[in-house]
């Protein structure tokens, strides 16, 4: 068992404590309470507390209120490194789990595509990575957590202890109070390399055909595909398949060079000019089939470059993920891409893969099987916005849902068709908590109908 101890690798960057769309102002009411104090309410609230602020839309924001950070909680309190069983304080990042771990040959059992996250946020949106399909959402590999309240009153929940309350609080979006640690369960590795297949594919018929043959054979996949091609062409792309190699030495020193945005251009470099010639030569750049390779690329490219947000300029972008239902797939998936080519604006990074069968454990969780597509589009306002509605009736009419930890502007009779169950969590939601995600969805701007 280790003892408890802070990060000493990576320095974080200050927060500005807004979205990572970038489409509303940094909140400038902050408090940062030190590790072990309660849930602070300054002028009786509202609150909400804010991770890293990796969240696109405002499931992070409250312009009305006060955001509670995290950067103070940020200790591995408890890791048994024969049993990889981890306790970490909710404020510390995924990137610092991992620098601790990877030497003594663990690895997180779900992570997003970024490393940039908190643990208390990556549990309150049940994030899922490239492995749903063999091992679900984070919060199927969290044993227990510790949740404080507004009150000053805290509870311990699991799977097996105040199952409620941890069903409302792992994909609750902060809503129930403040993670103040988790104890997860790590994935065991030999080698910190990945063993990668990489297929290009010419249109969405081959997608589904080569996830049908070959997903089953790896722990990990995904796609990119090319939002610009149309006709024969509609939906190509790369698929990837990765399982972690036998073969090396996870304590291997690796440095990996990143590049920083330190200035915000006065327009989005994201553009039609742009967006055409990135996915063609993305499309046709020579790849080797197979390959091993590190495990941050793989996991985390756009980790590689610092603030990349900020290439799509003072207004900002909108990040949309829906997922539909797999016997709907290829033609609502089909349909999106043909409205967004249609509309003449594409995304750098479209990101399609298929979410598997295993059940999540939060009431708002958003996996579900299907094919999962995620896309982002620069601010350009009412044309935007048009656009994202049409997507938003495609996926409904296909049954589907949308993400909420990636959305800024969902209908509020999308949300509560796509989540039913947010009215539990409305009632174990801690009534000094709001976010603007949750105003805009739900209406609900008073406390909680009492705090159970």
């Amino acid at each position: 068992m280790t003892s408890p101890s802070r990060p000493a690798s990576e320095s974080l960057e200050p927060p500005d404590y807004r979205p990572w769309g970038r489409l509303v102002p940094a909140s400038d009411r902050v408090v940062e309470p030190g590790a072990g104090e309660g849930l602070p309410v300054p002028d009786g609230g509202p609150v909400l507390p804010f991770g890293n602020g990796r969240s696109y839309g405002d499931v992070c924001s409250l312009r009305e209120g006060t955001l509670v950070g995290s950067r103070n909680r940020r200790r591995i309190m408890d890791f048994d490194a024969g049993t990889g069983r981890l306790r970490a304080e909710g404020g510390m990042l995924l990137s610092e789990i991992l620098e601790a771990v990877v030497p003594r040959g663990w690895f997180l059992p779900v992570t997003p595509g970024t490393k940039y996250v908190t643990l208390g946020g990556a549990i309150a949106n049940d994030v899922h990575g490239k492995n749903h399909h063999v091992a679900g959402t984070l919060g199927r590999h969290v044993h227990r957590l510790r949740l404080v309240r507004s009150d000053g009153s805290a509870l311990e929940c699991g799977p097996g202890m105040e199952p409620e309350w941890f069903r409302a609080t792992v994909g609750g979006l902060g809503l129930t109070g403040l993670i103040d640690w988790a104890e997860i369960q790590l994935h065991p590795i030999e080698s910190r390399k990945m063993e990668v297949e990489s297929i290009r594919f010419a249109n969405l018929t081959e997608f589904f055909q080569l996830s049908r043959e070959l997903d089953s054979l790896y722990d990990y996949t995904v796609s990119w595909i090319d939002c610009v091609a149309g006709g024969s062409r509609l939906g190509r792309g790369w698929w990837y398949g990765g399982k972690h190699a036998v073969d090396g030495d996870p304590a291997e020193p690796v440095r990996r060079r990143t590049l920083s945005f330190f200035l915000e251009p006065p327009l989005s470099l994201v553009n039609g000019l742009s967006l055409r010639a990135f996915n063609a030569l993305y499309y046709r750049r020579p790849l080797a089939r197979h390959a091993t390779v590190d495990y941050d690329p793989f996991f985390y490219p756009l980790d590689a470059v610092r603030n990349w947000n900020r290439l799509y300029g003072p207004k900002g972008f909108y990040q949309f993920q829906c997922v539909v239902p797999p016997e709907e797939g290829p033609d609502a998936i089909g349909e999106i891409l043909r409205q967004i080519r249609a509309s003449g604006r594409g995304s750098f990074l479209a990101v399609l893969k298929q979410f598997g069968g295993l059940s999540s454990p939060g009431l708002l969780s958003f996996p579900r099987p299907g094919p999962t597509l995620a896309l982002d589009f620069p601010n350009r306002g009412m044309r935007t916005l048009n656009l994202l509605r049409r997507l938003e009736d495609v996926t409904m009419e296909a049954g589907g849902a949308l993400y909420p930890a990636k959305d800024a502007c969902m209908r509020p009779a999308t949300f509560q068709r796509s989540f039913p169950a947010w009215e539990e969590l409305e009632a174990r939601r801690d009534p000094a908590v709001r976010s603007d995600f949750w105003t805009r969805v739900t209406g609900r701007r008073e406390p909680a109908a009492g705090d159970r």
